[in-house]
């Protein structure tokens, strides 16, 4: 199969899961086997010198494999898309995600290729998955100018009177994030809205089959004490350092969040480093906790997601995998 796996169902793959489920090495496997490109949804893998901390695990996509018709060894190097595109210096975001992925899409569709989505970044999935209706909103000073004088709970209020069924909490928690959140609510409900929208191009009608990973919490959480532990001595709290030092400041490290945050508390001297690991671990145990709240709230809203059976035995896991799929397509 030259990267496009043939359905009528179906015109997109997509292999979602918690943190350290093993997604990575099962989507490398599975684009090995059928020939697919990886397009990466997860928010901090976009940008260029998060490396240990985002867990991008490069080295995952090159590797030696035996060739099936002479049997000779040969080095293969998995396409992958939507990994290291901007820096820092740049505020990404899941509207930013899903245009590049919108084009993406289109791209590979002229190119008779399936698009294959890896990642666990719920919101980034989900805007492609149930197509959320995004506009491109710019900066309304005069009303950052009325909301400088609020504060956060103040804020919050507001944002919740706009948008009463908000998903994303985490944006009650950030002073600029608040801010940008009523901004673009109050722009959503305005009548210039209404007629940008008449001027946007159709979005693609994505028809996905979603294949999830997930582990019983025990082994999960195992695995995210060793990875944790494997990364701080292959350089992780370095990797903040040099981050740091090339002139990003301290508070927007922290707006990353887990290993960047904590790094920095502890860089700071704000914390210990035996408190920093501690606290760094059980905030990425409550983090995969929150990934699989937010992938089981896409299938409450009718999103059909292929569990895989709960084994870290990479072999059954793509064999798993690849059963799920051949069936499908």
């Amino acid at each position: 199969m030259q990267g496009y796996l043939d359905s009528n169902k179906h015109n997109c793959l997509v292999l979602l899961g918690p943190t350290a489920s093993g997604k990575t090495g099962l989507g490398v496997n599975l684009a090995y086997k059928y020939s697919l490109e990886i397009i990466s949804a997860d928010s901090r893998q976009v940008y260029k010198g998060l490396d240990l901390g985002t867990g991008k695990d490069l080295s995952e996509y090159e590797f030696i494999a035996e060739d099936t018709c002479d049997g000779a060894k040969k080095t293969v190097k998995i396409p992958y898309h939507l990994i290291d595109i901007t820096t820092l210096a740049e505020e990404y975001n899941v509207y930013k995600f899903q245009s590049a992925f919108y084009d993406l899409f289109n791209k590979f569709k002229n190119e008779n290729k399936t698009p294959f989505i890896v990642g666990g970044t719920g919101m980034y999935v989900d805007s492609v998955v149930r197509g959320y209706d995004f506009v491109p909103v710019e900066e309304n000073v005069q009303l950052r100018k009325e909301l400088e004088t609020k504060s956060l709970e103040e804020l919050d209020s507001i944002l919740l009177k706009l948008k009463p069924n908000l998903h994303n909490k985490s944006d009650l928690l950030l002073r600029d994030r608040v801010i940008r959140a009523i901004e673009i609510e109050t722009f959503m409900q305005s009548k210039e809205c209404e007629e940008l929208r008449k001027t946007l191009p159709v979005r693609p009608d994505i028809k996905p089959f979603i294949i999830g990973t997930a582990l019983n919490r025990e082994q999960l959480r195992k695995n995210i004490r060793i990875r944790l532990e494997a990364r701080l001595s292959e350089g992780m709290c370095e990797e903040v350092k040099r981050l740091h030092d090339e002139g990003y400041s301290w508070e927007r490290l922290e707006k990353l969040g887990l290993e960047y945050r904590f790094i920095s508390f502890y860089l700071e001297n704000k914390i210990s480093h035996d408190d920093m690991v501690e606290q760094l671990y059980h905030q990425i145990c409550q983090f995969a906790k929150r990934q699989l709240t937010w992938f089981r709230g896409m299938e409450k809203k009718g999103v059909k997601i292929h569990w895989l059976p709960d084994t870290t035995d990479k072999k059954k896991l793509l064999e798993a995998a690849s059963a799920l799929i051949n069936n499908e397509y």
